[in-house]
């Protein structure tokens, strides 16, 4: 008579061996998917990340800034057609060069900043007006 199947599940007996290269492969293979697909990250990964978001965050604070410092000059319109009229890779160099991406206390200009202070400009079709007669109204 033939054992039934959960009849030689139940009668089976593994070795160490298998059993040893049974929980090597789930470990490796839970490793593979986690670092993979699971989101898991390495210290190094994770601090170079971390560096990476606070020098963009920065950046885009400087940037910010520049823009504000750009729109709220008296001669804004002139400045923002002056920079349209500019090539897109010398307009990070006209926002430089006119001291809008220059921070207080800071003594170098933040990387990024100008280039992304251009971008924001140039996708402006005219300078708000309410910006200037704010800052006007603050002198």
């Amino acid at each position: 008579m033939e054992q039934t199947f959960s009849q030689r599940f139940d009668a089976y007996q593994p070795s160490k061996t298998l059993w040893f290269w049974t929980v090597v492969c789930a470990v490796v293979l839970t490793m593979i998917v986690g670092f993979t697909a699971g989101g898991w990250t390495t210290a190094g990964t994770a601090a170079e990340m971390a560096k990476t978001s606070a020098i963009k965050a920065k950046a885009e604070l400087a940037a910010n800034l520049c823009v504000q410092k750009f729109i709220t000059a008296s001669n804004a319109s002139d400045n923002l057609a002056k920079l349209k009229e500019t090539s897109s890779y010398q307009r990070d160099s006209f926002i430089s060069d006119g001291g809008w991406v220059k921070l207080a206390g800071i003594n170098k200009d933040v990387p990024g900043a100008a280039d992304l202070c251009a971008d924001k400009l140039s996708a402006m079709d005219t300078i708000p007006t309410n910006s200037v007669a704010q800052e006007n109204t603050k002198s």
